[in-house]
C-alpha cells in the first residue's frame, strides 16, 4: 500500500476493506486514507503531553472534542484518565483508523 508507518494488523484490516477496488478507486483511497490516518506513536505521544500539563490533546487529534475538553478541565481525570489513555492507545488509534477507512471507502466508491 504504500503507507509508511503501518502495522501489520492495519494492513491486514486495509487488505480485507479494499479487496473490491479497482486500480483507480485504490490510487484515491490511498490518497485519502493516507492524509487522515494517525500514527500510533503520535498519540502515544500527545497522551504523554497529558503529564506536563497538557491533558486531552490525544483525544482532540482523534476528533473526541468533547472528552477533550473535560480531559483538558480536569487535567486528564486527575492523570487517571490519562494513564488509561496510555496503556490504549494503540486501541483508541485502530478504532480511529478503521472509521477513517470507511468514511475513505464511502468517498471513493460514491464519487466523493
Amino acid at each position: 500500500m504504500g503507507i509508511p508507518g503501518i502495522s501489520p494488523e492495519e494492513l491486514m484490516y486495509l487488505q480485507h476493506a479494499t479487496a473490491s477496488l479497482n486500480e483507480e478507486q485504490m490510487k484515491n483511497f490511498v490518497f485519502l486514507y493516507s492524509g487522515k490516518r494517525k500514527n500510533t506513536q503520535d498519540i502515544l505521544l500527545f497522551t504523554l503531553l497529558g503529564f506536563l500539563g497538557f491533558a486531552g490533546i490525544q483525544r482532540f487529534v482523534l476528533n473526541q472534542v468533547a472528552m477533550g475538553i473535560i480531559y483538558f478541565l480536569t487535567i486528564g481525570f486527575c492523570w487517571i484518565g490519562t494513564i488509561v489513555d496510555l496503556i490504549n492507545h494503540k486501541s483508541m488509534t485502530d478504532e480511529y483508523n478503521q472509521r477513517v477507512t470507511r468514511e475513505c471507502l464511502q468517498m471513493v466508491m460514491g464519487g466523493f
